[in-house]
This record gives C-alpha cells, structure tokens and sequence, in this order.
C-alpha cells in the first residue's frame, strides 16, 4: 500500500490538491496549507489509488459498505464501490446527507445500505473529525457496526485522537506534520 500512497501523496502534489498560503478551514481554523481532496478524488488516477488504498483496509476489518457525509465522501466511496466490483470483492457505497431530506422517504442515508452491516466510514480530510462524526452517527442509528474510519488526510487537529478515543479503529492515508508538511502515514 505504500507504494499506492506514496504515488498519490506526489499526484497530490502535481494537481495542486495540495496549496500553501494563509487559509481559513471549514472548522474556522487558520491554517498555512490547504488540501483540496477533490482535486484527487475526482481525478480518474487519484480515484483510482484512493479505491486500491483503501480496498485492503476495509477487507482486513471485514467491512461490508463504505460511506460518509457529502460532498467529501462522495467521490471516495463511488470509486470504491466500481474498483471492489472490477476486483471481485464488492462494497456497496452509500452517502450521508448533511440533513435528512424533508420529503418523499426523509431518509438521511442514500444508497444500498443494509441496516445492521459493519461498515467503514470515510472523508476526505479529517481536522476536528465533525463530518466523520456525523456518519458515524446516520450509521450507527441504522443499526449499522462502524469497523473503520479512515481519512484521505489527517491535519492532526485533535479529530483523530477523538475518534480513536471514542473507541473506532481510524487511519489515515497521509498525515500532516506540526510545520503542514503533508507526508505519507
């Protein structure tokens, strides 16, 4: 896997996912670097290493569907969902709205979810783990087991050491150093 990580860490880095400067988060904090998870997950080889990487993972925790909060997730989990399928080992992907939808069924979670599997939860950037947090919980009140939740990119912001405190198995492909070095985990 080091090799696939190592191969998405520099793409990351050709595609311009990755900016330095003075940038306000989604979390309000004030950071000196960027990560635009989009730029990689949306790409058709940054999709792909993202699906090769995290496919062992989730077979190593026996997980049975793959999702997360939109938009982060989106990407992540329907690349997964095609590479499992080419592979022979198909993981079905849902996605966890942001809110629940106040028509037709209400749901929250969209996709083939079957209450009750072990499922993985994922996000593109993990900083303070809130979206995370959220799917775990949409999962959860679905009567589903969360067996692993991984972040593309852990800014190391206290989101990590929260979940792995609550108990959940978390890992990250790529890890971000107190200076905003991003490096492989």
């Amino acid at each position: 896997m080091s090799e696939t990580v190592d191969r998405l860490l520099a793409l990351a880095l050709e595609r311009g996912a990755i900016k330095y400067g003075d940038f306000t988060l989604a979390s309000g904090k004030k950071s000196s670097y960027y990560f635009d998870g989009r730029l990689l997950s949306l790409d058709p080889e940054g999709s792909h290493l993202i699906a090769k990487a995290l496919l062992p993972l989730l077979h190593q925790a026996g997980a049975q569907a793959i999702g997360g909060t939109t938009l982060g997730a989106d990407p992540i989990v329907a690349s997964v969902a095609v590479v499992s399928h080419q592979d022979g080992g198909p993981i079905p992907a849902f996605i966890v709205r942001k809110e629940s939808k106040d028509h037709g069924t209400k749901q929250n979670i969209e996709g083939p979810l079957t209450p009750g599997s072990k499922v993985a939860i994922v996000d593109d950037v993990c900083t303070t783990g809130g979206s995370l947090f959220h799917a775990i919980k949409a999962a959860e009140e679905v009567g589903c087991t969360v067996v692993k939740v991984i972040s593309i990119l852990d800014r190391k912001e206290g989101g990590s050491e929260e979940i792995k405190k609550r108990g959940y198995d978390f890992v990250a492909l790529m890890v971000a150093t107190p200076e905003g070095k991003i490096e492989s985990a």
